[in-house]
């Protein structure tokens, strides 16, 4: 791997807190990523060694694992949330064709008709109780975590969107839009329940210092449902979230992918996010938001995944050293991908990535 990772970088949570708040310039470039896909988080262990003197058999091995690989990268944080909370969809599977390869295939969500399409669905769907799920991971970290890595709270929570679209069934949804409202409703509501318990355990835990929403709300040629219906049915619960998250102290960050021109002024004035991740060089570009919101809220991510897929190491490091320049004025902003670390990327070019970041010289 050459001269990668020779500038040494020390995990900093509260650097990375300070970045994300905008309540200082941080010292050095942050690093954050939505997660990084299994196959890329074991091919950089083989490539780095990041396992040896790790025992498979020990029951809080993956923990170490998660610990072993963030420091490694210079991220200042493990990415954890309550467990248990799954909820079983109607799934699809395709043959995965990247390099590293996953078994089983890629899945995908079937968007014609989900588990939810009417009332007696509704009532005997196997809903999982917020109260039951496991905060195993939550206290381990808690416990065994460097003290300058925090947890940042997020999974099993906050998919409005989501899971509105993936429970009924994208196609179901939308035509629920304008036959069972009340349906829509009841799904978006029983979501709030289940999500206010859930934020509520894992702000229970002091090592937990930001909270992190993911719920897909658009595409590249707009939002999934109209304005309005997301501003019924899916800001109430995100901005529920932030109101929970900002009473215990903590930020709350957003991840939603597709273009929310139309809704940022409502999630930045009303939802009250404190950042945005998932940004797409063919909806806009991270270096355009921070001119239009990064005066408002942190910017996360943006290397383009699609950019990320086709270019070279050298033009991955030049598009690193542009995006820092223009994005870490003011501060406000952490470097990452524009969505998360997929299988399909280029190893290299994901750790050319990381490199030039360490490397930047505010």
């Amino acid at each position: 791997m050459g001269d990668l990772f020779a500038t040494p970088v020390s995990t900093d949570w509260e650097g990375l807190v300070r970045s994300i708040d905008r309540s200082a310039m941080p010292s050095r470039v942050h690093h954050i990523e939505l997660f990084l896909d299994a196959e890329v988080q074991d091919a950089v262990c083989r490539a780095f060694h990041l396992l040896d003197g790790l025992d498979a058999d020990d029951p809080f091995f993956p923990q170490r694992k998660q610990v072993a690989i963030q420091s490694f990268l210079g991220y200042d944080y493990v990415r954890m949330g309550l467990e248990g909370m799954e909820m079983p969809l109607h799934n699809l599977a395709a043959t995965d064709t990247a390099d590293l390869s996953r078994e089983g295939g890629r899945q995908f969500v079937d968007e014609h008709r989900g588990p939810i399409t009417n009332w007696d669905e509704f009532h005997a769907y196997p809903w999982p109780d917020p109260h039951a799920a496991s905060t195993r991971s939550l206290e381990w970290y808690s416990e065994h975590l460097p003290d300058s890595m925090c947890i940042i709270g997020s999974g099993g929570f906050a998919h409005f969107a989501e899971y509105l679209t993936w429970l009924m069934g994208y196609e179901t949804f939308c035509m629920a839009l304008y036959e069972q409202r009340d349906l829509v409703a009841a799904i978006s509501q029983h979501l709030i329940d289940m999500y206010e318990v859930v934020i509520q355990r894992i702000l229970e835990f002091d090592r937990v210092k930001l909270i992190w929403g993911s719920d897909d709300m658009g595409y590249r040629g707009g939002p999934l449902a109209s304005p309005d219906d997301l501003r019924e049915f899916v800001l109430p619960g995100h901005k529920r979230m932030a109101e929970m998250a900002h009473a215990a102290g903590r930020p709350y960050l957003l991840h939603s992918c597709g273009d929310l021109s139309l809704l940022m002024d409502d999630l930045i004035d009303d939802v009250g996010i404190d950042a945005k991740h998932s940004f797409e060089d063919t909806i806009e570009r991270v270096t355009d938001a921070k001119q239009a919101y990064g005066g408002q809220i942190a910017l996360l991510g943006g290397i383009d995944l699609d950019f990320l897929c086709r270019a070279d190491e050298a033009a991955v490091r030049e598009r690193v050293r542009h995006t820092l320049s223009v994005c870490m004025e003011g501060g406000g902003y952490c470097l990452g991908s524009g969505n998360s670390v997929a299988n399909y990327i280029p190893l290299g070019n994901y750790l050319a990535m990381v490199d030039e970041g360490r490397r930047f010289t505010l």
